[in-house]
């Protein structure tokens, strides 16, 4: 696969990014491969020289989160780069797809691939709601056209990511897309869920975790608001988040992170345009009555 680049960042994951390393090698062609790992302390870079070694390693010697995988981005020599994660892989054949798609569509900057999870293969809510288009299907796109994706089943047009700044430190990680959508947009870009480009996603099952992320999910969506989004929105989103604080002492570690990194929104903030906010709402109202008929 000499058009993509597969990019992965990892952190203390060994054994899942093993078998993700695995399974992206029973395609055809193995894509060339950019591990940046994010300061594991379980010997990942060693088990990576030793059973992979050609795959290019990143080794940061710190946690950067979502950033990690501009290192892996800048790394890559190809004009496009799928993501992956130490728990997901992509389907044999789906780089190929999306690279054709890419190919035919010189305004797509962004795959958005249909997304199966864990062994019985079901697939994504996300994926699932993409695939109704709600948004319609442009004529210079392959697919639905999209406000979101999920960053382990992505592929990217590499010069497109680079130049909207790609992930950034604000949100860290856990719904790190939404700024980066909103930015290929604003550039006016396209993003486009494309069927029949499979990504495999076995998450583990965590409870606890799952809670955690939901805050985590909440003070990016806040953050991301203020970054880009209108003054109203933003103070919705954080207000929610604040009065959760009052009962819940998780939340209250939500809001306290949410007030410390505000400064640095605040200092990366442009609103996106009228159009892309419209587009935000009818994929809002959308959401919405996909919801009530849930």
């Amino acid at each position: 696969m000499t058009e993509v680049t597969v990019v992965i960042a990892t952190r203390d994951r060994r054994a899942g990014l093993e078998r993700t390393l695995r399974e992206l090698r029973g395609d055809a062609e193995a894509p060339a491969t950019v591990v940046v790992d994010n300061g594991s302390g379980d010997g990942t870079p060693d088990m990576l020289a030793a059973r992979f070694p050609d795959v290019r390693v990143l080794a940061l010697g710190r946690n950067a989160g979502a950033v990690a995988r501009n290192h892996g981005v800048a790394a890559a020599r190809t004009p496009y780069v799928a993501f992956a994660d130490d728990d997901s892989w992509w389907a044999p054949g789906a780089l190929a797809r999306a690279a054709r798609h890419l190919d035919a569509a010189p305004r797509l900057a962004l795959v958005a691939a249909r997304t199966l999870v864990g062994p019985g293969e079901w697939l994504d809510p996300m994926s699932a709601f993409m695939a109704q288009a709600p948004l319609g299907t442009p004529d210079d796109l392959p697919g639905p056209s999209v406000l979101g994706f999920l960053a382990c089943a992505a592929v990217v047009r590499r010069d497109a990511f680079l130049a909207c700044g790609g992930f950034d430190p604000v949100v860290f990680f856990m719904g790190e897309e939404a700024r980066v959508t909103l930015d290929l947009r604003t550039a006016g870009c396209g993003l486009a869920y494309c069927d029949d480009v499979v990504a495999h996603h076995h998450p583990r099952a965590d409870a606890a975790g799952r809670a955690a992320k939901r805050l985590l999910a909440a003070r990016n969506r806040a953050l991301t608001a203020w970054m880009r989004r209108p003054a109203r929105i933003a103070v919705r989103e954080s207000v929610a988040l604040l009065t959760a604080a009052r009962a819940d002492p998780a939340a209250r570690g939500a809001a306290w992170q949410l007030l410390r990194r505000l400064p640095g929104a605040l200092a990366r903030r442009r609103p996106v345009p009228a159009e892309v906010e419209r587009e935000l709402a009818a994929l809002a109202a959308a959401e919405q009555r996909h919801c009530a008929a849930s």
